[in-house]
C-alpha cells in the first residue's frame, strides 16, 4: 500500500481533473490547475528564501521537527489553502495561527512554533509589528493585500508578487509522506500545543484517504485519480475558519474526491444572509459547521426568509455539539436533509459519526470508525462493550507523532497499551453494548461536585434545548459545600426571556438534579473561538463573578 504526501495527492487530483473548479469565493473561482500552479510558485519562493526540510523523520523523536515552520495568520481565502499546499511542496511545515489572539498570546504561539516565516493578511500588520521585535528567527514575511490600507512590514513581500517571482514548476525537492502536518490546538482550556502528524497519517485519518464514517482506505495514487475523475462534481461550503482543523480536513477531503470547496464572501464573521445566498448562487450540496453557535443563526435566517436551497443534501457538524432541538428545526425546514455529527480532535483526526434525518433526530451516541475505542481510567486496558465503565475515548492506527517540543506531554497523551500506541487526548466516553460510543465530554471541563463527576457538555445540551436560550456555556466554580458547583452562562434569543429557575426546571427533564446549575449569569455575549468552540478559561473567570 502506498504512503501519501498531501501535495502529491493534490497534484494527482489536479492531473486527473485539471479544468474542474477547485475553489470558489464570491465572484472568483480557481480550477485545480490554477491552485496547483499558484501553490508551486509559492513553494519555489519559499525554497529560494531557504525554507525547507533539514532533517529526515527517521532521525527524530516524536516531539521533534526537522522542517522550517510557516505560520498562516489569515482569514479564509484562497491564500490559506494555497499556503498549505505551497509549504507542503517546499517541504516546509505550515501551522495555523488564531487571528483573534492578542499580542501576548501571539508572541507565545510564534515562539513555541519556532516560526521561520509568516503569510498574513495586511490587517494583522500592526499587531505583528509589535510582536516581531521580541522574536528570533522569523525571516520570511509574506503580506496578503486585503483593503485594510496597511503598508508592507519592513522586509515583507506582497503575496501576489511572491507568487509571480516563483518558478511555476515548483522547487527541486521531493515531498515525503513523513513531512509534517502541524495543527495547533485551540488553547481554550490551556496553552495551545502544536500537534505533529506525518502527512500520510493525517491524510488517512481525516483529509480524504478514508471517507468519514467509512473504513476503506485508498491504496494508491492512481486510485485517487480514478475516484476524482469518476465522481460527479459536487460543492461543499466550508464555513469554519481554515485555522480550525475541521475546516482544513473538510477542504482537503473534498479536494481529494475532486470536489469544489466554496468559501463564504464574508470571511471575518458569520453572515447568515451571505451563507444562504452562496448556497443558492452556487448550488451547494454540503455545508460544514461547528456547533450551535454557528448553526443557530443559520437556522433562524432560513426560517425568516426564503432561499432556493434545494441543492443542499447534508450539513456536517464537528468540533462542538449540535443540540437535537436545533437539528429538528433544520430537518423540519428541509425534510430531505441529513445532519451528520462527527467527533474528532487535533490529536486523533476524525473518529466517529452520527446521522440524523427527519425520521430520527438524536445526539450523544456515535458509530466509531476504524481504530476508535474506549480505554480504562488508568489507560492500561481497552474496555469491553457494555460494561458501563466510564473511560477515555481513544484512537489507534494513524495517530500523531507527538506535541512539538514537549516529550512529557507526548508520552502522556500517546500511551502504549497492550503493545499498541493510542491517542488519548482527554475526552470521557462509555462503550455501549451495541458497539456505539456515548461521548460524555472533555475531562478538562468536567465538574466534580460532591464527589460526582458532571460533564459540562451534557448540561449544556440540556439547557440549549430551551427555546429562549441562544447560547450557553457551563463551567464549575469553587464551593465550600460541594467542592465545585455548576454555573451556567447564558445568552437569550432576541425577544425572549428566561429566569434561572425556569432554566433549571427545564433542564431537570433531561439530566439528574445534582447536575443542574446552582447559578446562572445572563450575558449579552459568550466568548467563543472563530470556529465556535467555547472559551472555558474565560467562562471560568466569569463564573467567579456571579453572586
Amino acid at each position: 500500500m502506498a504512503e501519501f504526501n498531501l501535495a502529491l495527492v493534490h497534484d494527482t487530483v489536479s492531473a486527473a481533473v485539471p479544468d474542474r473548479t477547485a475553489l470558489i469565493r464570491g465572484h472568483r473561482s480557481w480550477t485545480f490547475k490554477d491552485i496547483s500552479e499558484r501553490s508551486r510558485r509559492l513553494a519555489s519562493y519559499l525554497h529560494r528564501r531557504g525554507l525547507g526540510a533539514h532533517a529526515e523523520r527517521a532521525s527524530l523523536a516524536g516531539h521533534e521537527s526537522g522542517q522550517d515552520h510557516l505560520g498562516l495568520y489569515l482569514y479564509n481565502g484562497n491564500e490559506y489553502l494555497e499556503g498549505m499546499l505551497g509549504a507542503y511542496r517546499a517541504r516546509v511545515a505550515p501551522f495555523n495561527v488564531n487571528y483573534r489572539y492578542v499580542e501576548e498570546e501571539l508572541r507565545y504561539l510564534l515562539a513555541d512554533a519556532r516560526t521561520r516565516g509568516l503569510i498574513y493578511h495586511a490587517a494583522f500588520a500592526p499587531v505583528l509589528a509589535a510582536v516581531l521585535p521580541a522574536l528570533e528567527g522569523v525571516e520570511v514575511l509574506i503580506q496578503v493585500a486585503d483593503g485594510s490600507g496597511h503598508d508592507l512590514l519592513a522586509g515583507a513581500v506582497d503575496y501576489e508578487e511572491a507568487l509571480a517571482s516563483g518558478a511555476p514548476e515548483g522547487p527541486p525537492v521531493d515531498p515525503s509522506p513523513d513531512d509534517l502536518y502541524i495543527l495547533y490546538t485551540g488553547g481554550t482550556t490551556g496553552m495551545p500545543k502544536g500537534v505533529l502528524w506525518r502527512q500520510h497519517d493525517i491524510f488517512l485519518a481525516a483529509m480524504g484517504g478514508r471517507p468519514i464514517g467509512g473504513s476503506e482506505e485508498v491504496a494508491s495514487y492512481p486510485e485517487i485519480a480514478e475516484r476524482a475523475a469518476g465522481r460527479p462534481e459536487y460543492r461543499m461550503l466550508v464555513l469554519p475558519p481554515l485555522m480550525h482543523g475541521a475546516a482544513q480536513w473538510a477542504s482537503f477531503g473534498g479536494w481529494t474526491g475532486g470536489g469544489t470547496v466554496v468559501l463564504a464572501r464574508e470571511n471575518r464573521r458569520l453572515d447568515p444572509v451571505d451563507v444562504w445566498s452562496t448556497v443558492q448562487q452556487h448550488s451547494v450540496q454540503v455545508i460544514t459547521v461547528v456547533g450551535d453557535a454557528m448553526a443557530r443563526p443559520l437556522v433562524e435566517e432560513l426560517e425568516r426568509n426564503d432561499y432556493d436551497v434545494s441543492s443542499l443534501i447534508a450539513i456536517g457538524n464537528g468540533g462542538a455539539a449540535l443540540n437535537p432541538a436545533l437539528k429538528q428545526r433544520l430537518v423540519s425546514r428541509l425534510p430531505h436533509l441529513i445532519v451528520s455529527d462527527s467527533v474528532g480532535s487535533s490529536e486523533t483526526g476524525a473518529q466517529m459519526t452520527h446521522a440524523s434525518t427527519k425520521d430520527d433526530v438524536s445526539t450523544g451516541t456515535f458509530r466509531p470508525g476504524p481504530g476508535t475505542t474506549v480505554v480504562s481510567e488508568g489507560r492500561e486496558r481497552v474496555l469491553e462493550p457494555g460494561g458501563g465503565e466510564v473511560g477515555w475515548l481513544a484512537q489507534s492506527g494513524n495517530v500523531p507523532l507527538g506535541y512539538l517540543g514537549d516529550p512529557a506531554k507526548t508520552a502522556e497523551t500517546f500511551p502504549v497499551i497492550g503493545g499498541t500506541r493510542y491517542s488519548v487526548p482527554g475526552d470521557r466516553a462509555t462503550l455501549l453494548a451495541d458497539g456505539q460510543i456515548e461521548l460524555l465530554g472533555r475531562d478538562s471541563v468536567t465538574i466534580n461536585s460532591g464527589g460526582e463527576k458532571i460533564f459540562a457538555e451534557e448540561v449544556e445540551r440540556a439547557l440549549s434545548q430551551h427555546p429562549a436560550v441562544a447560547d450557553v456555556v457551563v463551567v464549575g466554580r469553587p464551593s465550600d459545600r460541594w467542592g465545585q458547583e455548576v454555573v451556567a452562562l447564558v445568552t437569550v434569543a432576541e425577544g425572549a426571556a428566561a429566569t434561572h429557575e425556569e432554566l433549571v426546571e427545564f433542564a431537570a427533564r433531561h439530566v439528574a438534579r445534582y447536575k443542574l446549575p446552582k447559578a446562572t449569569a445572563f450575558l449579552s455575549d459568550l466568548h467563543r473561538s472563530p470556529a465556535g468552540k467555547a472559551d472555558y478559561r474565560w467562562a471560568s473567570e466569569q463564573a467567579l463573578r456571579i453572586p
